[in-house]
């Protein structure tokens, strides 16, 4: 009973002290960066102290303010004039580029990332896991291939922020019913969650 207790306590507790570890990590990080604010606006000439959770205040103005200019006519001409100033510099218009690349198509409302959430043989044929529709090969990728191709990202666990960008035959690709959500709940829990144990036992009668 005392075992059983230890470890009902630790899988309530984990995930919310996990949790509030990030949001003050992330608020701290952010209320750092902010004291590079010129002196007129650090929160000790505004308000006579720190205040906490400051820099996650500002932060949000200023994306927001970002977004209505970027959003604009004279914006979209500041941001066409810089973005061709920075693919002129050697070093930066690669790293630029590459951020800006991953960053569209994660953020962008026309991506596609992880727009659809499929099963595929991985990593060889008779074992299956899941993957994330992210795209079509661009041109001069399909050009060497026979057939129709999709990208696809296999997320590891219980980390899905790592794992592998495969280039699948659209005929290997196996269709299932559950969502990108469920998914990422599935591969987070290494296969433990048991909320999602329907959709998929419904998905492998339909394979069959």
């Amino acid at each position: 009973m005392f075992k059983k207790n230890i470890l009902t306590g630790l899988l309530v507790l984990i995930p919310i002290v996990l949790t509030l570890w990030v949001l003050i990590t992330l608020t701290q990080f952010l209320d750092q960066v902010l004291l590079l604010l010129p002196y007129e606006f650090q929160p000790d000439t505004l308000f006579g102290g720190a205040v906490p959770g400051y820099g996650v205040i500002v932060t949000l103005i200023v994306v927001f303010l970002t977004g209505v200019i970027a959003n604009n006519f004279f914006g979209k001409k500041i941001i066409f004039v810089y973005e061709y100033v920075l693919n002129k510099v050697p070093v930066i218009s690669s790293i630029y580029k590459g951020i800006k690349q991953v960053s569209d198509t994660l953020l962008s409302n026309s991506g596609q990332a992880f727009s659809k959430a499929v099963l595929i043989e991985f990593p060889h044929a008779g074992t299956y896991t899941f993957a994330f529709i992210t795209g079509i090969p661009n041109d001069q990728i399909a050009k060497h291939l026979k057939g129709k191709y999709v990208n696809v990202y296999v997320p590891t666990t219980p980390n899905p922020t790592s794992g592998y960008t495969l280039i699948v035959p659209t005929k290997k690709i196996i269709e299932i019913d559950l969502s990108v959500d469920q998914v990422l709940k599935y591969v987070i829990s290494m296969g433990v969650s048991t909320s999602d144990k329907e959709f998929i036992k419904n998905n492998k009668k339909k394979r069959k």
